[in-house]
C-alpha cells in the first residue's frame, strides 16, 4: 500500500520537509487549506522531489473552475505528471463567513464545479470548443492566447473529498476519484461509503476499477507510553472538532454515539479543547484513528482497507513523529504490495 503524508507548514520550508518525508519513504505528499495557500506549497516542491504531488482539499466554491484548472494544469507540468486535483466543498458557515463567498447545496455546486474543471481541462488539451453551461458558473470562451496547450501528460485527475453519502455518490458519478474524509469509522466506510461509490458508479456507466478511492486516516503513532499519550491527545482533539460538526453526525450515529455531537458541539462554542477531547474515548478513538507502533498502524490500515485502497493518505494531527518511524511505517505499508 502506499502512503500519502501531509506537507504542512510554511510555504518557504515546504522544500525541506517535502524532502525528509520523501527520504522516509512517502509515496505522495499533500496540502490542505489551512494557515497557508493550498498550491503555493506544492509549487514550491514540484520536479525538486520524486513523489505524487495533491491538494487534499482545496476549497472549491470561492474559486473559479478557470482558477482551479489553471493552477492543476501547471502543477501537473512541473511536476512531471504527478498531480492530482483533490476538491472539497466545505461547510456553510466558512464559505460565507470566512472566504466571504456565496454558498448553495454542495453535492450539486460540486458536480457541477468538478464537470467545470474537465471540461476546461479537455478542451486545453484536445482542442474541443470549451462550452461548459452549469447553474453557477458558465464557461463559453477560450481564445488561443489564454490556451496552455497539450499537456504532455495528459490532464490532471481532478478527485472529490466526500464523507455523506450523496456527495460520496457525486464523486463517483463525476470526478476521478473519491478522497475519503478522514473522521470515519471502518463501520461507515463499509456501510455507507461503498454502497455510495457502488451507486454512483453504476449511474456513470463505469467499475470500480478505474476509480480509485483514496481513505484518509488519522494516526496517533508512537513507540513509548509518553509518545503514544501526546499522539493519542492530538488525534483525540481532531476527532473531537468533527464530531463537534452536525455535517459529521452520521459517522457517530452509525456507532451509536449521536448524542455525543450536541455536547462536542456546545464545547466547540466555549474553545474548551481539552474537554472536547476528555468526551472522546478509548474505544471511539481506536475505532476512528489508527492508534500503535508504526507497525501496528501500517497492519490496521491494510486490514481496514484490504482489497478497496491501494493508498492512504495518513494525519499525524498535534504532533510530529519521528522520521525513523515514518520510515517504519511505510516500510511496512510497502511490505505489501
Amino acid at each position: 500500500m502506499k502512503l500519502d503524508l501531509r506537507l504542512d507548514g510554511r510555504p518557504d520550508e515546504a522544500l525541506a520537509r517535502a524532502r525528509e518525508l520523501a527520504d522516509a519513504g512517502a509515496d505522495g505528499l499533500f496540502t490542505f487549506e489551512g494557515p497557508h495557500d493550498v498550491f503555493l506549497p506544492l509549487a514550491a516542491v514540484a520536479g525538486q522531489v520524486a513523489t505524487d504531488l495533491m491538494t487534499n482539499v482545496a476549497i472549491a466554491m470561492p474559486r473559479s473552475p478557470m482558477h482551479l484548472a489553471h493552477a492543476a494544469w501547471d502543477l501537473h507540468l512541473m511536476s512531471g505528471g504527478r498531480f492530482r486535483l483533490g476538491l472539497g466543498s466545505q461547510i456553510r458557515p466558512h464559505i460565507e463567513k470566512r472566504y466571504g463567498a456565496a454558498w448553495s447545496p454542495p453535492a450539486a455546486r460540486m458536480r457541477e464545479i468538478v464537470l467545470a474543471v474537465k471540461a476546461i481541462l479537455t478542451s486545453w488539451q484536445d482542442g474541443t470548443p470549451l462550452d461548459f453551461r452549469g447553474e453557477h458558473t458558465r464557461h463559453t470562451l477560450m481564445p488561443p492566447t489564454f490556451v496552455p496547450g497539450p499537456n504532455p501528460h495528459g490532464p490532471p485527475p481532478v478527485l472529490l473529498g466526500a464523507l455523506g453519502p450523496v456527495m460520496t455518490r457525486t464523486a463517483a458519478e463525476v470526478a476521478d476519484g473519491l478522497l475519503v474524509m478522514p473522521f470515519h469509522t471502518e463501520r461507515h466506510f463499509r456501510e455507507r461509503t461503498l454502497p455510495a461509490v457502488a451507486d454512483g458508479l453504476a449511474r456513470s456507466g463505469r467499475t470500480a476499477s478505474g476509480f480509485p478511492v483514496l481513505p484518509q486516516a488519522i494516526l496517533a503513532m508512537g513507540r513509548t507510553a509518553e509518545e503514544l499519550r501526546a499522539a493519542s491527545y492530538g488525534a483525540r482533539a481532531l476527532v473531537a472538532f468533527y464530531g463537534s460538526t452536525p455535517a459529521y453526525l452520521p459517522v457517530l450515529e452509525v456507532e451509536g454515539w449521536g448524542e455525543l455531537q450536541l455536547e462536542l458541539n456546545r464545547l466547540s462554542k466555549t474553545g474548551d479543547v481539552a474537554a472536547m477531547a476528555g468526551l472522546v474515548s478509548d474505544e471511539m478513538l481506536a475505532r476512528i484513528a489508527v492508534v500503535g507502533t508504526p507497525e501496528e498502524c501500517a497492519g490496521e490500515l491494510l486490514r481496514r482497507f484490504d482489497g478497496v485502497a491501494d493508498r492512504v493518505c495518513a494525519y499525524f494531527p498535534g504532533y510530529t513523529p519521528p522520521a525513523d518511524q515514518v520510515a517504519e511505517l511505510a516500510a511496512a505499508l510497502h511490505a505489501e504490495d
